[in-house]
């Protein structure tokens, strides 16, 4: 016996074009984005690159005027700005709430802002919360954190938080 397979929603180029599920656009898209006291190459991402806040806003403009939907920026803090609970994750003038803050001046609401809250970046053990002493991640203490860094991000700017700790 012959397998049968309709094909009636492949028939013709209207008739994909009717049913097809899904279409990318670069409007619906976004672009990640690092912002970190000095600009420069991130080794293990070829073709990425650390922003400073000088530049971080005119790299976002490049975007929104090349059609992308949003930026996603990421802080990425001097060792000598980290701690055990992450605390610059949180401070008004933070690397990440300077960034935020550029950006928005530079394109106001021509784009989503989005911002990652999340404390590892930020942390001198690079752990998404407080560590207890057994090592263990104490995640009811971290949450607060995550209120205030959440705050400190739409305070600097920010359309989206995103908590990814």
């Amino acid at each position: 016996m012959d397998t049968v397979r309709p094909r009636r929603l492949r028939t013709t180029p209207a008739m994909r074009r009717l049913v097809r599920e899904v279409e990318v656009r670069g409007s619906q898209l976004v672009l990640p984005m690092f912002v970190a006291e000095r600009a420069g190459d991130i080794a293990s991402m070829p073709g990425v690159r650390r922003h400073d806040v000088a530049g971080v806003g005119a790299a976002a403009r490049r975007a929104v005027e090349a059609g992308v939907g949003g930026v996603m920026l990421f802080g990425v803090p001097d060792d000598h700005d980290k701690d055990p609970f992450g605390s610059q994750a949180w401070a008004l003038d933070g690397i990440l709430q300077r960034g935020i803050a550029a950006v928005r001046d530079e394109v106001g609401d021509g784009t989503v802002i989005m911002a990652d809250t999340c404390l590892d970046e930020f942390t001198t053990h690079g752990h998404c919360g407080f560590l207890m002493e057994d090592g263990r991640v104490d995640n009811d203490s971290t949450l607060v954190a995550y209120a205030e860094m959440a705050v400190a991000q739409a305070s600097a700017g920010a359309h989206v938080v995103a908590p990814s700790g």
